[in-house]
């Protein structure tokens, strides 16, 4: 049976927060496990970390400031994330990066809190794990100056154009991919670029409780979507890449294993 990990899982949100010890089992029945806990600011990150203390080896964490709080970056951020890097659980810098869709922090602040992380992800020599939404250009101009430095670097929930799939992969980084490709009307594009990621830089993620796939069937009668339906997403791009389910599953558990540096107690 394929086993899988799931790059971004939102733990902490209020739609699953009540429910977790669920979650984790019912993942793993799937043979969904690790997850990885998404920290977005420094007090998720925070308690995401302390989460994963409590399940070793099923949920490990990121830390780091997402461009939608990037305006909450101050003095002390940079410090108060290298000490959360240096817990157990905490495998990756981010969810750092920049939002220009929703600009809920002005875009100096997104930028400069993305070069500040990473330049802590440079200095701890740790993964780091961006967000990018409509702003390719300024993402690609900042990455660059840092990814010769990074030991790894992952755009998770890539849902860009080929030109912009190339870019990402110019720069070698890791490619996160969701149920968005999942969805026949928003997610054509990226159905038909999923072929052209190489099977060393795949992972696949589905950024629960977001992006439900609406390929699954019977579908959910809930929107919500959960770690335990990543098979679906796998399922639905082993088909557009013409490639054996579980060799695409081994290929996605292998890069995510080898990126958070997993298994290596």
């Amino acid at each position: 049976m394929a086993q899988h990990i799931d790059i971004a899982v939102n733990l902490l949100s209020s739609r699953l927060i009540a429910d977790i010890d669920n979650i984790v089992t019912q993942a793993a029945q799937h043979h969904v496990s690790p997850l990885i806990v998404i920290g977005s600011d420094i007090t998720e990150s925070s308690d995401s970390a302390s989460l994963c203390a409590k399940y070793p080896q099923q949920l490990y964490s990121t830390a780091g400031v997402h461009p939608h709080h990037a305006s909450s970056w101050n003095a002390a951020s940079a410090d108060e994330i290298k000490t959360l890097a240096a817990l157990k659980p905490v495998v990756a810098i981010g969810e750092c990066g920049l939002d220009y869709n929703r600009d809920f922090s002005p875009r100096d602040a997104q930028r400069h809190a993305f070069h500040a992380q990473l330049e802590l992800a440079v200095a701890l020599q740790m993964p780091v794990l961006m967000h990018c939404r409509d702003a390719h250009e300024d993402f690609i101009a900042i990455v660059s100056q840092y990814r010769h430095k990074l030991p790894a670097a992952l755009l998770h929930c890539f849902t860009g154009t080929k030109d912009e799939l190339l870019a990402c992969l110019e720069l070698d980084l890791h490619i996160g991919i969701t149920g968005w490709v999942c969805d026949e009307r928003r997610g054509a594009e990226l159905a038909s670029i999923v072929p052209l990621i190489p099977n060393n830089r795949l992972m696949v993620e589905t950024d629960s409780p977001y992006l439900l796939p609406r390929s699954m069937r019977p579908k959910p009668k809930s929107s919500k979507n959960l770690p335990q339906y990543l098979p679906d997403i796998v399922e639905y791009m082993a088909n557009l890449r013409q490639q054996p389910y579980e060799e695409l599953a081994a290929h996605c558990y292998t890069n995510s294993q080898r990126f958070f540096n997993l298994g290596q107690d």
